[in-house]
């Protein structure tokens, strides 16, 4: 799980294992340790109907509706956005990028765009 945080909106992208935890666990969390204290984020599938998210004690906490994460795992949906509040939030799932990086992408989804260069 990535998590992208400029001014007041949040992005989330996802690879192929962190839908199949969300799946199975119902939740997944990370964190970032710091000098002075642990940044703790994560998401959670909930019953609700919009994305939410929320930040208590150095934790984020995103709320994902449960019929959205089973529509990004089945179909090419690419992601979901709530820009309704006092944080604009999106999720979606994380492609491997177009240029060379060093990173690790094994996990990441294929990205539809080289598929259309391809052809």
């Amino acid at each position: 799980m990535k998590i992208r945080i400029k001014g007041n909106s949040l992005r989330f992208r996802l690879t192929k294992s962190d839908f199949v935890t969300l799946l199975s666990d119902m939740c997944i969390m990370e964190q970032s340790d710091f000098l002075s204290g642990t940044f703790v984020y994560g998401i959670r599938v909930t019953q609700d109907e919009n994305l939410s998210a929320d930040f208590r004690d150095g934790n984020m906490l995103l709320s994902l509706p449960v019929a959205m994460l089973l529509e990004l795992m089945k179909t090419d949906k690419v992601g979901f956005k709530n820009d309704n509040g006092p944080v604009a939030l999106l999720i979606e799932k994380d492609f491997t990028c177009l240029d060379n990086v060093e990173e690790d992408q094994s996990d990441n989804f294929p990205n539809p765009l080289i598929e259309r260069e391809t052809k």
